[in-house]
């Protein structure tokens, strides 16, 4: 099973691909920081400074203004995450981010599902005011 969510940004979809992809300007509604550009085939080390966090993601795909595909997690537990831009016209774009790779048997699956499924609305929640109104500043304010 996957874990699909999906938002309205009424932005072009370039301006949303470059929002994850630029490391200047992911810190803005996503993580602390971003070691280089995503580029396809690259492994990216991303900072959370505020819950003392780094982790990597390899960037399977990228199709510019388009999609972009990454894994992250360990080699055994690694979750493909695809971002889907669909530019319905110049100032609106519906984003789609699919989660795969849980694993049903696991006990605390459920928990696992709605946890991400959190996270991803969360971040596009970010992205949206970031993109929209300019809110920079949102990113640290989930409490778990």
């Amino acid at each position: 099973m996957n874990n699909q969510t999906k938002f309205k940004i009424l932005k072009p979809a370039k301006e949303i691909f470059e929002a994850f992809v630029d490391p200047s300007k992911i810190r803005n509604f996503w993580f602390s920081s971003s070691s280089e550009r995503w580029v396809e085939g690259k492994v990216i080390t991303l900072k959370y400074d505020l819950y003392n966090a780094e982790g990597a993601i390899k960037i399977i795909e990228i199709q510019e203004n388009e999609k972009i595909v990454f894994s992250w997690g360990d080699s055994e537990d690694a979750h493909i995450v695809t971002i889907t831009l669909n530019e319905l016209d110049h100032s609106t774009t519906i984003i789609e981010v699919v989660e795969e790779g849980f694993n049903e048997n696991d006990s605390n699956y459920v928990h696992h599902i709605i946890d991400n499924k959190e996270g991803w609305v969360f971040m596009l929640s970010c992205l949206k005011c970031y993109l929209e109104f300019g809110v920079t500043q949102l990113r640290g304010a989930l409490v778990k």
